[in-house]
């Protein structure tokens, strides 16, 4: 199985079959690959901003894109997330990643950040990602 084989699977951050999914589509300028989402009202945590857990998704997502555009199946093994403002609802936010080092054949470590409308980056995340074989999944 490639990466391809699996297009039409129910990922909740790039599925465009999952009903309750964030539907989010993926594009690459240069080494950088990136979104942008517009988060709204029930995507919230405090009123007016959004939710924390679903910020760690939209950047755990666009940094596991960042292998899965070039056929490297992953899985992240561990991410960390610094949250420097708030993110507002009703604005479009730019998520952006970029591969910051290879170990091995296997452990990839990539960085992501969500960019405000006005360009101030409000959060930042790095995640180390584990490739799998997905010969292995049913």
């Amino acid at each position: 199985m490639d990466t391809n084989d699996i297009a039409d699977h129910m990922c909740f951050g790039c599925s465009p079959h999952n009903p309750i999914g964030l539907k989010m589509k993926f594009f690459q300028h240069g080494d950088i690959v990136y979104t942008t989402f517009k988060a709204d009202v029930e995507h919230q945590g405090y009123n007016g901003y959004m939710h924390g857990g679903l910020i760690s998704t939209l950047l755990d997502e666009t940094m596991a894109q960042w292998l899965w555009i070039r056929n490297i199946p992953c899985m992240t093994a561990e991410m960390t997330v610094r949250y420097s403002e708030g993110v507002p609802i009703d604005r479009e936010l730019r998520v952006e990643s970029r591969c910051v080092d290879q170990r091995r054949d296997r452990l990839f470590e990539i960085e992501g950040k969500i960019i405000l409308p006005g360009g101030n980056v409000a959060v930042r995340s790095v995640a180390k990602f584990l490739k799998i074989d997905l010969s292995e999944i049913k």
